[in-house]
């Protein structure tokens, strides 16, 4: 791609993250989008991503591959490794988007489209097929269907990304809003984070409903 096309691409994808997250996937507009990046023609998002939707796509994409390498790094040591070390490993890169506009945009976007991930259905994601976080999440799948039954595993999995996504994308929000100096009302990157893991562990964790549990063993 040539230089100036990929500077191009590039300011679009910025733009795109930024009004997606202040303004919705769905209430964003094209032109707006456009506008920001600096580009005079509509067909500037056709062009470089083939559709709205392609661009949104590209965003998530871009996301998902920042954190790839941590992931990637960290799967030989999960294969065995006890449920709250899996956990952390999930929580604990995409955490770390919290450190940059474009990583709190991310997370902003993430949220909005964390209810369509289908894992109920056992669907992966477009944007993570084949990556190290779809890796880690089959692992925490593994973990909960060793005690529970598949449906109330997925319902658990499906609910820990909504819960997750949800929690990153409101401190993502409250960190924007105060660029200049912290909010005091909140806690400090590393307790937020352990505080997190251990609060999804938890939930995880937690006794099955009445209708789900294991009748005790026979003496």
């Amino acid at each position: 791609m040539p230089k100036d096309a990929s500077a191009t691409r590039d300011r679009l994808l910025a733009a795109g993250a930024r009004l997606f997250a202040a303004r919705g996937i769905d209430a964003a507009r094209t032109r707006d989008i456009v506008a920001l990046a600096g580009q005079g023609n509509d067909s500037a998002v056709t062009y470089h991503f083939g559709s709205r939707a392609g661009l949104l796509d590209a965003i998530l994409r871009a996301g998902v591959q920042r954190m790839e390498p941590a992931r990637r790094a960290a799967l030989p040591a999960l294969r065995d490794a006890p449920l709250p070390d899996v956990v952390a490993a999930v929580v604990h890169p995409i955490a770390d988007e919290l450190a940059t506009p474009h990583g709190r945009d991310f997370l902003r976007i993430v949220n909005q489209v964390a209810g369509r991930a289908g894992l109920r259905l056992h669907t992966v994601p477009e944007p993570i097929r084949d990556t190290a976080l779809a890796e880690q999440l089959g692992l925490l799948q593994h973990h909960l269907t060793r005690d529970l039954p598949e449906p109330l595993a997925l319902e658990r999995l499906s609910l820990h990304i909504a819960f997750l996504a949800a929690a990153l994308a409101d401190r993502a929000a409250r960190l924007a809003a105060h660029p200049d100096a912290p909010d005091p009302s909140l806690l400090d990157h590393r307790t937020f984070t352990a505080d997190l893991t251990a609060m999804l562990t938890a939930a995880l964790t937690a006794p099955p409903p009445n209708q789900f549990a294991q009748p005790p063993a026979t003496p």
